[in-house]
């Protein structure tokens, strides 16, 4: 978590913001001023903002709210290398009988607008994407978007650290609070030009979109993570892209092949290692001290494939080899430079250990 947004969780009232009595108003109130600061930073109306259990949920509630008020024959788009929040959800509403074009990623893991269908009536993608850090054409997307006359959802759960949000081209935009650095929670922008139906019902709460109890420190641990990038975010990319750089050089001495993709994230170095298994890579290095990612890290303990390396292309035995690196604000030139030096050898040793 980011110091700024531990110390907001830890002083938010712990009343319930529903209730009337003494308690309920103080925790009102901190809801409304983490509303108040997430909506300057957004640049959006407040009413505009859903706060959310986790990104998966903002991410399931666009989908299902948007997609349940199309009408018949229009369908659901999204490309076979998105997280698997929302690809989940898109088989879901398949299931259900709505229309989905699932479009495929080039082998920089980009998707093409041009291949949207003319029947998409909702239209999803990430803004970068969680395992190889691709940065999507998402103002290409935005314009095919409204040429279609199409709803289009930005996941931005992966970016908004190094990225500013592209809110003024999407119609709904879901954000991940443990990604941000607030530990937990998640956001979803709602324009006022959308309607959407909410997951969960019983309640009046965040603007009748989604009822139950809200976290307030939670909600006010967002802001502040939101806040707080948005104002770092320039110098904190630049200090990523040079440590990125040299964990990719690290990763090419170990004997890795890099995984291409530009744009990309700068705060990601990711390669693959054919033959090899990305898990017991991962754990050679867990063993060191070192902690890095073999997939996506809610998908741990999966021994599948990367689902994201097979879309661009890649074989199944080069899938499941796939090593990802990725730094934070509290990443030091030390701690890389620790991995610069030790990687090479730990993953050499785990190479000999197995012959």
């Amino acid at each position: 978590m980011l110091p700024e947004a531990l110390r907001a969780r830890r002083s938010a009232p712990r009343g319930n913001p529903s209730s009337p009595h003494a308690e309920g108003r103080e925790a009102r109130a901190a809801l409304d001023r983490a509303r108040d600061m997430a909506a300057e930073v957004l640049g959006t109306g407040t009413r505009e903002l859903v706060f959310c259990s986790s990104g998966t949920e903002a991410v399931n509630l666009a989908l299902f709210g948007a997609a349940r008020r199309l009408p018949p024959g229009r369908s659901v788009v999204t490309w076979t290398a998105e997280h698997q929040s929302a690809l989940g959800a898109v088989r879901q509403l398949q299931l259900e009988g709505r229309p989905l074009d699932l479009l495929s990623v080039d082998g920089g893991c980009l998707a093409d607008p041009a291949d949207i269908p003319e029947r998409a009536g909702l239209i999803s993608i990430g803004l970068a994407n969680n395992e190889v850090g691709a940065i999507q054409p998402v103002a290409a997307i935005a314009a095919q978007a409204r040429q279609l006359g199409a709803v289009l959802h930005v996941d931005c759960c992966q970016g908004p650290r190094w990225l500013e949000p592209p809110i003024g081209e999407c119609d709904l935009a879901s954000f991940s609070g443990h990604k941000l650095g607030a530990g937990g929670g998640g956001l979803l922008v709602v324009r006022d030009t959308v309607r959407i139906d909410p997951l969960l019902l019983g309640g009046p709460q965040e603007w009748q979109k989604r009822a139950g109890h809200l976290e307030v420190g939670q909600a006010v641990a967002v802001a502040s993570a939101l806040d707080i990038t948005s104002r770092e975010r320039q110098r904190r990319a630049s200090v990523a892209r040079h440590q990125s750089s040299l964990l990719r050089g690290a990763l090419e001495a170990a004997g890795g092949r890099p995984v291409a993709v530009r744009p990309v994230l700068p705060n990601f170095a990711c390669a693959t290692f054919p033959g090899r298994r990305g898990e017991d890579l991962l754990l050679a290095l867990d063993l060191a001290g070192i902690a890095v990612s073999s997939g996506a890290a809610c998908a741990a303990g999966s021994i599948d494939p990367s689902h994201v390396l097979l879309a661009m292309g890649y074989s199944l035995d080069e899938a499941a080899s796939g090593l990802r690196i990725s730094t934070g604000y509290d990443t030091v030139s030390e701690q890389v430079d620790r991995v610069v030096r030790l990687l090479p050898n730990l993953i050499g040793h785990r190479a000999a250990a197995r012959g």
